[in-house]
Order: structure tokens, then C-alpha cells, then sequence
């Protein structure tokens, strides 16, 4: 892997920026020694410190290297030096977000709302442990063994979860596609547990990544799967280092390759530990993983799993990515403050609980100057996003090569399950060695692979008699999601999301209006997606709309005119003017 060199920009701002260096004479025998300090190590930084005496040797030894919050003695002067000194790269211009305003009232409200619901909850669990301390034994110790659940992890589930919880796991019969077969499920104990009722509505999907419908039972993937069952079964079962390596898994590897645009690219059967196992692979001890606040689950898995250092951005801000870098490359290790063997920021390509596309491109000018690895999980934007469907690179315009490692999941965009990795060759043949899911775990099921493999042949436009259906699903995708958004925000309702985001996030705020909703959508026979906390912060919960190919403007005509009422019942339209 690549190390991370520090830039003659970075240290001579170090230097200008100390507190040390507190007179102009000072400031450019700094400038005139540069040659010397240019160099791939911190530690050629503290030579230069000793070469100017600027502290005293035991002041040297206890200090950081560079000074991250400088007390700046020097104003227009040692501006004026180093810009002359040095080329320093153009700062982007800083783009002004026009954030929508939530009103006052509502964040009130929704504070207060589930303060009232955890007071409630911690009265009703002190009554309950002193008249039925029975149902409570696995909160507490037992024969000397401390509980394995917590006591608050076990009164959000019981007392606020369990409350709402029909409106979550909700069965589904049937291909996943525009529209979907709903079981209906009644519960008699207060949703504890549930009963199904025999019942199957038809309803309006609004919940399933199937962003290109390709989950489905006719067409060209479908016919190829069933061809590929009769020619080769079903499974290998064994991983692909024990004999689980087929020509057909081979072929779909270089395939994705092509497809994202990278010398190579490895399929693992779980799109989850794609990024959990594959992380610890390339971080360990002694590194440094930026990540953003905001990133899925199976990424801080696997930045915990690595042993490495973590620290955590902003979300979708480079400028204070900027400040974290500055910030270790200039201290170091913790206690040794030796240079970090290197450096991995990683972030989405689509954040899909806030519908966001990432800022790749200011993210790329920062890994020109400061010369870290970059990986980008595209679990929700391959397919989704670009005029070809190849992802952010796409959509950008960015060549995937500046990007080290690119990550997606087979689970949105191609009707499949699983994740691959795309790199350069060596990076992927170490993949293939060392990763666990490679020695351990089962490789992908044939007709899984062949699901990949004839989708991604649809969308790269190769398969003679379905010509220009790929392409036709993207531009379907697109403007369902540019409509269906457009909509929501004339309505006046509080929307998050990039345009062309196949993900349109509504707010809702209050822990009441968040069942409320879903039941409403349930009546009007639409199924939706609600999420609350912990999976958002606690005050932004929300309804996440999941927009796909497969569904017909008449279709989403009458998504948007249910929603329209819904939003008039339970007073969600906050920006109505």
C-alpha cells in the first residue's frame, strides 16, 4: 500500500503557523531552508525545528510537531511569504448548502415528545421490577454472572421499540418488484409477538432497493439464471480456495472490473462482511482510518476490527476532513508521534439514509495534496447514478483510478446479494489470499453470479437482442427520482437528498408521527420504510423512499397524491408556504 508523504505546503504552513516563529527574519530563514525539509518523513520536520533553534532542546522534545490551533503572532506579512515561497494549490471554493430551516416548534416538540416517552418508560420499569421482578431476571445478576444486555439497550427495545414495532419486518410474498404482496400479521400482546392472518394485499413497493428492477421473475436475467442452474447447479459449496473457484466466478470478477473501470476486482457472497472483513485487511496497528460520521454500520465494523487508529470527519465536508489530516499527519501515533505507516479515509458514494451523494471531487483534491489512500463504498450508487450507471466516478466525470479501492454490493442495483472490491491487480490478489471470505466463507451461488453477471451485461449495453434496455432503466431511474423529489418539495414537506438520489428521505421529527405514517401509507396500500434512532439521531426520524426503475409515472402520481394527503393528516409539510 501507499505510504502518506507530508508536501512542502503542508510543513512550511506548519512551521509559519507556529507560535515559535515570532518575527519575520525567523520566518524566512524557515523559507530558505524549505529544500531541506521537504521530505516523506515527520521527522525530517523536527531536524528543521533544531537547524533554526527555534525552541530549546527540552522544550523540543515535549512539544508537537506542528501547532494545529496557532496563536498566528504574524498576520498579512507571513501570508504574503508564503504565498510567494510556495505554489500552494487553489483552495475550492466553499459551496453554500441552502439548508432547509425546521421550525422551532417542531425540534421542541420532538424532544419533548420523547423525553415524555422515556420518563414513562423508566416509571413503568421501576414498577415492574418491584411487583414482577420475575420478568426482569435477565437484567440482572445471576449466580454471579453479569447480564448480557443492558439495562437501557433492554428498555428502548421493550418500552419504545416493541411500541411501534408492526410497522418494522413487515412479511412480503412474491417478487420484490414496482409493487409487492403484503402479508397482513395482527399481534394480541401488545406486539410481542405476531400471528399472520392468511391475508395478502397488492401494494405500491416504496421500501425495496430494487433501483433498476431487475428483481424479477420474466426477462432476459431470469431466463439466463434458469440456464445456469440446469448447466451448473446451484452452489459449490465450499469457499473458492477449496474448490470453489469456477470459470463462471472468474468471468463475473473481470466483468465488474471492466464495469467500474479497474485492473481487477474480487466477488465476496455478502455485501456486509464485504466491507468488514476487507477493511482489517488493509489497515492494522500503527495506521490511521478517517472515516465519515455517517457511514454504515458494515464500515465501522470493519475500522473496529482493523486495529487501527479511527478518526471521524464531518459529514460530506472536506474542509474539516482537511483539519483531521492536518491535525495527525502533524502529531503522529499517539504517545510516539512516529508517522502513521499510512493513511485510508473512507467514505460512500451515497449515503442512503440521507438520499446524499458524496463530495468525491473536493475529497480527490485533498488526496492529491496530502497523499492518502481513498476507498468509497458504492453499495447504493453503482448502478444508480451516472449517465452509464458506473457510480459517483460516473456521474463526476472522475477516473475510478484515482480512487484506490471501490466497493459495491450486488444487493440494490442488479436484483442479487453480495459485494465486490475493485483495485489494481495486487491489491485484489492479495484479496483473494488473505481475506476470510475467501479462505472461509462459501462462494457466491451460481445463480447469484449469473444474476450479476447477465444485469451487468444489460446496463454495458452487450447483449444484442435487449439493445439499449440498460440504458433505458437508468434514464427511467432518473427521472422518477427527479420527479417523485420535485413533488415532495412543491408539496412543502422537508426533504433530504441529492438530486438524482434514488433515495428521497422525508422528515418527520416526532416519535408519534412515525408509526402514524407508516399505518397511513399501509391504508392507502403503499409500503414504506420509516427509520428512527438508532439508526438516525433521535430528532430526525424519517420516512425513506426507494425509487426504482420499475415503477410507472401513474404509479408514482398516486404515491404522491396519497403522501400529499398524509402530509395534510399529520401536519408534515413544515416548509408550506
Amino acid at each position: 500500500m501507499l505510504e502518506n508523504p507530508v508536501s512542502e505546503t503542508f510543513l512550511l504552513e506548519s512551521f509559519i503557523d507556529s507560535p515559535a516563529l515570532n518575527s519575520k527574519l525567523e520566518v524566512e530563514a524557515a523559507l530558505k531552508q524549505l529544500p531541506a525539509v521537504s521530505a516523506k518523513s515527520l521527522h525530517l520536520s523536527q531536524t528543521a525545528f533544531k537547524q533554526f533553534n527555534i525552541s530549546t532542546e527540552k522544550n523540543y522534545k515535549n512539544a508537537p510537531i506542528a501547532t494545529l490551533n496557532p496563536s498566528k503572532p504574524l498576520k498579512a506579512e507571513t501570508e504574503s511569504l508564503l504565498k510567494c515561497a510556495t505554489a500552494v494549490l487553489p483552495e475550492e471554493k466553499k459551496q453554500v448548502s441552502e439548508l432547509e430551516q425546521v421550525p422551532i416548534q417542531t425540534l421542541i416538540s420532538t424532544y419533548f415528545s420523547f423525553m415524555i416517552l422515556l420518563i414513562f418508560a423508566h416509571v413503568r420499569d421501576l414498577l415492574g421490577k418491584f411487583f414482577y421482578p420475575d420478568q426482569y431476571k435477565s437484567l440482572k445478576e445471576q449466580d454471579g454472572y453479569a447480564p448480557l444486555i443492558s439495562d437501557f439497550e433492554s428498555l428502548w427495545n421493550r418500552r419504545l421499540y416493541t411500541r411501534i414495532s408492526d410497522v418494522f419486518n413487515r412479511p412480503i410474498t412474491g417478487v420484490a418488484g414496482g409493487h409487492v404482496n403484503l402479508l397482513e400479521r395482527t399481534s394480541k400482546d401488545n406486539n410481542r409477538t405476531f400471528q399472520l392472518t392468511g391475508k395478502k394485499t397488492n401494494v405500491l413497493n416504496l421500501a425495496s432497493y430494487n433501483y433498476l428492477g431487475f428483481a424479477q421473475s420474466q426477462g432476459y436475467c431470469a431466463d439466463q439464471v434458469e440456464k445456469m442452474i440446469l448447466e451448473h447447479g446451484i452452489s459449490t459449496c465450499t469457499s473458492r480456495l477449496h474448490g470453489g473457484h469456477t470459470s463462471l466466478l472468474s468471468q463475473t470478477e473481470q466483468l465488474v472490473a471492466n464495469f467500474v473501470g479497474t485492473e481487477d476486482a474480487i466477488i465476496i457472497s455478502m455485501g456486509y462482511s464485504t466491507n468488514s472483513s476487507v477493511l482489517p485487511l488493509l489497515v492494522q496497528k500503527g495506521c490511521l482510518l478517517i472515516s465519515d460520521e455517517l457511514n454504515h454500520s458494515s464500515l465501522v465494523a470493519g475500522s473496529r476490527l482493523s486495529g487501527a487508529t479511527i478518526a471521524v470527519f464531518k459529514h460530506n465536508n472536506p474542509e474539516d476532513l482537511e483539519q483531521v489530516l492536518r491535525k495527525s499527519i502533524s502529531q503522529g501515533q499517539p504517545r510516539t508521534h512516529r508517522p502513521w505507516k499510512k493513511i485510508l479515509v473512507v467514505v460512500e458514494g451515497l449515503y442512503s439514509m440521507e438520499g446524499e451523494l458524496c463530495n468525491l471531487r473536493g475529497i480527490i483534491a485533498l488526496k492529491q495534496k496530502y497523499k492518502f489512500n481513498l476507498y468509497v463504498d458504492e453499495a447504493h450508487s453503482i448502478g444508480a447514478v451516472g449517465k452509464r450507471g458506473r457510480g459517483i466516478c460516473d456521474l463526476l466525470n472522475i477516473d475510478p483510478k484515482q480512487v484506490d479501492i471501490l466497493m459495491g454490493t450486488f444487493t440494490k442495483s442488479f436484483g442479487a446479494v453480495g459485494g465486490y472490491i475493485a483495485g489494481n491487480k495486487s491489491l485484489i490478489s492479495m484479496l483473494r489470499l488473505m481475506a476470510h471470505t475467501s479462505v472461509y466463507a462459501e462462494s457466491m451461488p451460481i445463480p447469484v453470479l449469473e444474476q450479476v453477471a447477465s444485469s451487468l451485461r444489460l446496463i454495458m449495453d452487450d447483449v444484442p437482442e435487449c439493445k439499449g434496455e440498460g440504458l433505458a432503466r437508468i434514464n427511467q431511474l432518473a427521472d422518477n427520482s427527479a420527479y417523485f423529489m420535485g413533488k415532495l418539495k412543491q408539496m412543502g414537506f422537508l426533504v433530504l437528498g441529492s438530486k438524482g438520489s434514488p433515495v428521497v428521505p422525508l422528515l418527520l421529527f416526532n416519535p408519534g408521527k412515525i408509526p402514524a405514517f407508516s399505518h397511513e401509507c399501509t391504508k392507502r396500500n403503499m409500503a414504506v420504510v420509516v427509520v428512527s434512532y438508532p439508526a438516525t439521531p433521535i430528532i430526525s426520524g424519517r420516512v425513506r423512499f426507494c425509487l426504482s426503475a420499475s415503477h410507472t409515472r401513474e404509479d408514482l402520481n398516486l404515491a404522491l397524491k396519497h403522501i400529499d394527503e398524509i402530509g395534510d393528516l399529520l401536519q408534515l409539510k413544515l416548509l408550506k408556504k
